[in-house]
C-alpha cells in the first residue's frame, strides 16, 4: 500500500506565537534571552493590568512586532506607559477629572506598525458610580462651588446652612402674608372691583419702591457695618410681615398698612442686596466670587421653595395666624442671627476694632479672625449714636471747658489728632487735624480706646471705694480736670510704646485695617493764629 504524500500546510506570514515558540526551541543564547525578555514583560504587564480590573479584556490578536521593534516604535511615537499585551491597542495618555481617571488607547495596524485613523478609545479606570452617588454629584453641581471645599473658607458651610434655614422660614412666611393680603384687599370674597384691587396693589408696590430709594442714601454704612445692617434688615423683614398679617384684623386699613409693610420690606431688601457681595467675597478663595454667589443664591431659592411647599400644606388646615407668625418669625430671626455670626471678615470695622483693642489691652494679644468675628456685637443699630468712642467729632461736642482744651492740647503737639474725655457725656472724643492721614486716624482710634480703658478702670476703682465708704450715699463719679490730664498723659505714653506692637500683631492674625471702615467724622481741626 502506497504511503500517502505528506500534507503541506499553506503558511502565511509567521505570527508572533510561532516566532516565540521557535525562539524558545532554539538552543542559541540570543533566542533564550529573547524568550526570557518576553516572559518577564508578559508577567510585568499582566500584574499592571490586574491592578486595573475595570479595563475590558480584548481578544488575543497577533503581535507581529518583536520586542526590539516595539521598543523602537514606542520611542519614535512618544508613547507613555507600557503596551497592552496580546492586543493591537496601545496606551497613548492618561487623563484625570475630579479624581476620576481614564486611559486613552489607539489601535495599531499589525502589518504596517502605524496607528489606524480615528481609533482612539477612552477606557475608564474607576468602577461605575451608584445611582445615589450620581444624584449627589448632580445636586452638588448646583449647590456648592467648583473645587469645594478647597475653593472656599471653612466658615462657608455653617453660613450656607443657616442661610438655607432662614430662607426656608421666609418662604413659609410668604405664603401666609400673601394669602392675608389677598383676603384683606377683597379678592377672595369679591368685595372689591378688579380695578380697585389693582390700584391698591400698585400703590402698595409704589410705596415700597420709594422706601427703597430713600434708604439707599445709607450707602457707606453697608461697607463698615455690614453684619449689623444685615441682621437689622432681617428684623425689618419680619416686622413688615407682621404688619401685612395685621391687615387681616383691620381690612379697611389695607392700603396704609400694606404700604407701610412694603416700605419696611423693601428697605430690608436693600440691606440684603447691598451686603450680599461683600459676604460672598469673604468666602471666596481666588477669583470665584461669581461661582460662590450663584451657588449661594441657588441654595436660598431651593430652601425658599421647600418652605413654600410646606406652608401650602399647612395653610390648608387654617392654622392660627398669631401662632404661625410667632413660630416662623422666631425660626427666621434665630437663623438670621446665626447666619451673620458665622461670617468671618478680615477687615476691622468699629465693632471688631473695639474687640481687638480691648483684648490687646487686657491680655496683650490680638484675637484671631474667628475670635474677633465671634465676639463682635451684632445687636447694634448703626444709626444710634450711643457709642463710647467718637472719631472725628465737632469741637463743640468734645470740649465745653476751654481750660481742658488748653491743658491737653500741648500733649498732642506732635500728633495729628487730639483725644479727650467728656465727663458730662461719658464719651471719649478723638478730634482729627487737617493734616491727618490714614495711619493717623487709626492711631487716634487706638488712642481713644486706650484712654477709655484708663477712664473706666479709674471709675471702677473709685466706685468700689465709694461703695465701701458709704453704700447708701453712692453717687456717680466725676473726673476732675487734674485726673483727666493725668489719664491723657498716661495714655500718650502707652500709645507711643504699644501702637506699633498692636499693628504688627493684628497683621500676624490676618486683620486688614482701613480708616474708612472706622467711619470717622468729617470735622477737622485747622491751624489758627493764637498770637492775638
Amino acid at each position: 500500500m502506497a504511503t500517502p504524500p505528506p500534507i503541506k500546510l499553506k503558511q502565511s506570514q509567521p505570527n508572533a506565537t510561532a516566532q516565540t515558540l521557535t525562539a524558545v526551541a532554539s538552543p542559541s543564547s540570543a533566542s533564550h534571552d529573547t524568550a526570557r525578555l518576553l516572559v518577564r514583560e508578559t508577567l510585568r504587564i499582566s500584574a499592571n493590568l490586574a491592578s486595573s480590573p475595570s479595563i475590558p479584556a480584548e481578544p488575543p490578536l497577533s503581535l507581529a512586532d518583536s520586542p526590539e521593534s516595539r521598543s523602537l516604535n514606542r520611542r519614535r511615537l512618544g508613547l507613555v506607559e507600557e503596551e497592552y499585551v496580546n492586543s493591537s491597542l496601545r496606551l497613548i495618555c492618561c487623563e484625570e477629572i475630579d479624581g476620576r481617571r481614564w486611559n486613552y488607547v489607539a489601535e495599531k495596524d499589525a502589518l504596517s506598525g502605524t496607528f489606524k485613523k480615528n481609533s482612539i478609545r477612552a477606557l475608564t479606570l474607576h468602577s461605575p458610580q451608584a445611582p445615589v452617588e450620581d444624584l449627589m454629584s448632580f445636586v452638588r453641581s448646583y449647590v456648592v462651588p467648583e473645587g469645594f471645599p478647597d475653593s472656599v473658607i471653612p466658615s462657608y458651610v455653617p453660613y450656607m446652612t443657616w442661610r438655607a434655614l432662614k430662607h426656608f422660614f421666609g418662604g413659609a412666611m410668604g405664603v401666609f402674608t400673601t394669602q392675608t393680603l389677598l383676603s384683606s384687599v377683597g379678592v377672595s370674597r369679591n368685595r372689591a372691583t378688579p380695578g380697585a384691587v389693582a390700584i391698591n396693589w400698585i400703590l402698595k408696590d409704589g410705596a415700597g419702591r420709594v422706601g427703597k430709594m430713600l434708604f439707599a442714601r445709607q450707602g457707606k454704612k453697608f461697607d463698615y457695618d455690614l453684619k449689623q445692617l444685615r441682621f437689622t434688615g432681617d428684623l425689618l423683614m419680619e416686622l413688615g410681615a407682621g404688619v401685612e398679617l395685621a391687615t387681616a384684623a383691620v381690612p379697611h386699613l389695607f392700603l396704609p398698612l400694606a404700604c407701610a409693610a412694603n416700605v419696611v420690606k423693601n428697605v430690608a431688601a436693600v440691606t440684603s442686596t447691598s451686603t450680599r457681595t461683600p459676604i460672598y467675597k469673604a468666602f471666596a478663595k481666588g477669583e470665584n466670587i461669581g461661582d460662590v454667589t450663584a451657588k449661594g443664591e441657588c441654595v436660598g431659592n431651593i430652601a425658599d421653595l421647600l418652605g413654600t411647599g410646606m406652608s401650602i400644606l399647612i395653610s390648608k388646615r387654617n392654622p392660627s395666624l398669631v401662632t404661625t407668625f410667632a413660630l416662623l418669625s422666631c425660626g427666621y430671626v434665630f437663623s438670621s442671627y446665626q447666619e451673620v455670626k458665622s461670617v468671618v471678615l478680615h477687615t476691622l470695622n468699629r465693632a471688631r476694632f473695639t474687640v481687638a483693642v480691648d483684648s490687646f489691652l487686657k491680655t496683650g494679644r490680638v484675637p484671631s479672625l474667628q475670635e474677633g468675628n465671634l465676639n463682635e456685637k451684632i445687636l447694634s443699630f448703626p444709626w444710634l449714636k450711643d457709642k463710647p468712642v467718637v472719631l472725628g467729632p465737632r469741637f463743640k461736642d468734645a470740649f465745653q471747658d476751654p481750660g481742658v482744651y488748653l491743658a491737653v492740647e500741648p500733649l498732642f503737639e506732635k500728633e495729628r489728632y487730639i483725644v479727650t474725655y467728656n465727663p458730662s457725656k461719658g464719651k471719649v472724643y478723638a478730634l482729627l487735624k487737617d493734616q491727618a492721614k490714614s495711619d493717623d486716624i487709626l492711631k487716634a482710634a487706638f488712642h481713644a480706646h486706650v484712654l477709655l480703658h484708663f477712664v473706666q478702670s479709674s471709675n471702677e476703682s473709685r466706685s468700689s471705694a465709694q461703695k465701701q465708704r458709704d453704700y447708701n450715699n453712692y453717687s456717680d463719679i466725676v473726673l476732675t480736670t487734674t485726673d483727666l490730664e493725668a489719664h491723657i498723659s498716661e495714655s500718650c505714653k502707652m500709645v507711643s510704646k504699644s501702637y506699633g506692637i498692636f499693628k504688627s500683631k493684628a497683621a500676624e492674625q490676618g486683620w486688614k485695617m482701613s480708616e474708612s471702615l472706622l467711619n470717622p467724622g468729617r470735622a477737622r481741626l485747622c491751624a489758627s493764629d493764637k498770637s492775638g
